[in-house]
């Protein structure tokens, strides 16, 4: 600590991000990258902006990403004014902590969830109030009702949730947000592209509804840093008054042209995507034939607990062997892993590891 620290500094208790090893071949399953490469359109988009004498990056980009947002919207079926661009979903979701869910009633959001969700209320001091998930790590809508005496500022939570990959159906989802028309109900669907339907279809329904999304999982440009908003056109130009007090060119020029080159390739996206699945129900399979107990997963990952050991143990014998998985040591998810899927190789590798671990 530091005497020059300001108050919010001490208050603070940052986000802790997955290790990034570094090691030659790691077997990296601890923070849900896409285990492919983006679509070869990535890299013809970024070669064609670099040009021959890489002449554009020494001009500015366009600061409200005009050709990105066009061909978002489009993948979409919605208006170019129903969208945010910003450096990551990370950033879309500070800007909408600070510009729709900064009130004078707390906020409410699950008790297992995107652990960024209380830093950023503490960064912003946005007071929030967790709303335990069930028995089975389900969200109950009832609990979030103002109705049931969940009277709230906001509320946000990723569909599928994170770290459990649990998926809330979009009926479910259109009743909580439905019953929350006083305040904006953030949906952040990082993972919904791996088996769960988008609430984007939504947003002309309900003007209370921001839907977020990142191409960092599914589109494969985590390297990248570009994440969007979509929702009615005041909650966008709430984010945008946020943005433009705090940076006005938050994506370079070669992230927008890769960003716009992955939403143009739906067929890639498809193919990456189905790969994705289908090896995540091989690894739950076999994860199961192991004894551990596995949720269902909507996600790129699988949560996952053995009753029989101890998970932190787990992770500490499978870093030993180079392969990385996700532990939180935070109570009632503490026995679990977070898995994310790897290539079938890698995902062999992971089982082959714990055959000898678990036995």
């Amino acid at each position: 600590m530091s005497r020059y620290w300001s108050d919010i500094v001490h208050r603070l208790v940052p986000y802790v991000p997955g290790e990034q090893p570094a090691l030659a071949k790691p077997v990296k399953l601890n923070t849900n990258e896409n285990p492919y490469p983006p679509s070869p359109r990535v890299l013809e988009a970024i070669r064609a902006e670099l040009g021959e004498t890489a002449e554009s990056l020494r001009r500015y980009p366009d600061p409200v990403a005009k050709r990105l947002r066009a061909a978002v919207a489009k993948h979409h079926g919605i208006r170019a004014d129903q969208v945010f661009v910003g450096n990551g979903s990370d950033e879309v979701l500070a800007h909408a902590f600070q510009a729709l869910l900064k009130h004078d009633k707390p906020i409410l959001f699950p008790d297992i969830t995107y652990s960024f969700y209380p830093t950023y209320a503490r960064l912003y001091g946005v007071e929030y109030r967790t709303v335990p998930l069930d028995e089975q790590f389900a969200i109950r809508v009832d609990d979030y009702l103002p109705a049931n005496g969940a009277t709230n500022g906001g509320v946000i939570f990723p569909n599928p949730n994170a770290p459990t990959g649990h998926a809330l159906p979009l009926a479910e989802v259109e009743r909580l947000v439905a019953g929350n028309a006083d305040s904006v109900v953030v949906l952040d669907e990082a993972y919904v592209d791996f088996g769960t339907q988008s609430a984007i279809a939504l947003i002309d329904r309900y003007p209370n509804l921001l839907v977020v999304h990142t191409t960092s999982k599914s589109r494969s440009l985590a390297g990248m840093r570009v994440g969007f908003a979509f929702g009615h056109a005041d909650l966008i130009d709430a984010l945008n008054r946020v943005k433009d007090s705090f940076n006005s060119y938050p994506l370079d020029r070669l992230a927008q042209a890769a960003a716009t080159a992955a939403y143009e390739d739906a067929a890639w996206l498809a193919t990456t995507s189905k790969r994705v699945m289908e090896s995540r129900e091989r690894l739950s399979a076999a994860l199961a034939s192991l004894g551990f107990e596995v949720v269902p997963s909507a996600a790129n990952f699988v949560f996952a607990r053995h009753p029989a050991h101890d998970a932190a143990q787990i992770s500490a014998k499978l870093r030993e062997k180079e392969i990385f998985v996700r532990h939180f040591n935070a109570p009632r998810v503490n026995q679990h892993l977070r898995i994310s899927i790897g290539t079938d190789d890698e995902c062999n590798a992971l089982i082959d590891a714990l055959k000898t671990i678990v036995g």
